[in-house]
């Protein structure tokens, strides 16, 4: 499991956005202010940092910079309530990997931290290659086959199935999917999701399988890995 530090002070904020990363499958560490911050990334490893720039102590692009100072590498998704381009500018030069101004939709968050982590995640070197139980992926090849049968998928469907296959086991949200698989904003009016979902898996849980696609209503699907 993926362990996030996130540093906001608001706790209504730090609330809300530990639900609902703990809710995606991430390991959740807060810190209301830089001091608390600086001691937690001294004890623990983490993936992915979260740091609000307007700390009760410090300013947040410092605290960055004093974590870089001591090794910390792991990529930072700022959040400020401040909108200037120039500030934007700061805080990815001054060791931010992301920008996102307050406020936000928990949605954009999510897929943003998403692609950070993916990003920096290291490169196996079967990572073209994906497998979950007898359903396999050929992603050079664009080619998908459960067991011996070779499955006839179309462009969208195969991205959708790769990424709940890079995802096996982890619940993801239709607004994830939204954002991350068709690169749109979410609609919560939109089914597109919903039906390319409802023929996926017409494709690969057909009958006398093991279904692997999983329907959590009211909050998403996941991929049944081993």
């Amino acid at each position: 499991m993926m362990r996030i530090l996130l540093v906001e002070d608001e706790l209504e904020i730090q609330t809300f956005v530990k639900q609902s990363l703990m809710g995606a499958g991430y390991e959740i560490h807060t810190a209301e202010d830089g001091k608390a911050a600086a001691l937690l990334a001294a004890k623990h490893v983490y993936q992915g940092l979260i740091v609000d720039l307007g700390l009760p102590d410090q300013d947040g692009i410092d605290l960055i910079l004093q974590l870089r100072r001591s090794g910390v590498t792991s990529p930072v998704l700022i959040l400020s309530a401040r909108r200037s381009v120039d500030d934007r500018v700061k805080g990815l030069e001054l060791g931010g990997d992301d920008y996102l101004t307050k406020p936000f939709a928990i949605a954009e968050l999510l897929a943003r931290m998403r692609n950070l982590l993916r990003r920096n995640a290291p490169q196996a070197e079967d990572s073209n290659r994906l497998r979950v139980r007898d359903l396999e992926l050929d992603v050079l090849r664009r080619r998908a086959t459960r067991g011996d049968e070779v499955l006839n998928l179309s462009p969208q469907e195969f991205v959708l199935l790769e990424y709940l296959c890079r995802n096996a086991g982890r619940v993801v949200s239709r607004s994830m999917l939204v954002t991350e698989v068709w690169g749109m904003r979410f609609q919560p009016d939109t089914n597109v999701v919903d039906v390319h979902i409802y023929r996926l898996r017409g494709k690969i849980d057909t009958e006398g399988r093991e279904p692997l696609i999983k329907t959590l209503r009211g909050i998403g699907y996941v991929l049944q890995g081993s």
